[in-house]
């Protein structure tokens, strides 16, 4: 699926099921919330902090998939062609970091 449709879904999802968009602020909130989770699994799982009992059976790509919501919310609430945007962020990047990254001796 590409960015343009998921946030066509998102959209629609929102007014089937969501009633409406929560205000930019409260998504802003929500989208500190999702990315915290995600930090929580990352440093546990993979970082130095011990995983708690609890913790073992979350699911990082659920907690991603959230982020990715949340995302989509905010660039539809907000005019955002996520898709478009997307594409020349990618672009500027790949112009800009080819030689970069592959001259870096730190990631060789």
């Amino acid at each position: 699926m590409d960015i343009k449709n998921a946030q066509l879904e998102v959209d629609t999802w929102i007014k089937e099921h969501g009633v409406r968009y929560f205000n930019e602020l409260t998504n802003m909130a929500q989208l500190t919330e999702e990315v915290g989770e995600v930090a929580r699994i990352i440093a546990r799982r993979y970082g130095e902090q011990s995983e708690k009992e609890s913790d073992k059976n979350k699911d990082l790509g659920e907690e991603l998939a959230d982020v990715v919501f949340v995302i989509l919310c905010l660039a539809n609430q907000t005019g955002i062609d996520l898709q478009s945007t997307f594409d020349k962020k990618l672009d500027l990047k790949t112009k800009r970091d080819h030689d970069r990254h592959h001259n870096n001796d730190k990631l060789k």
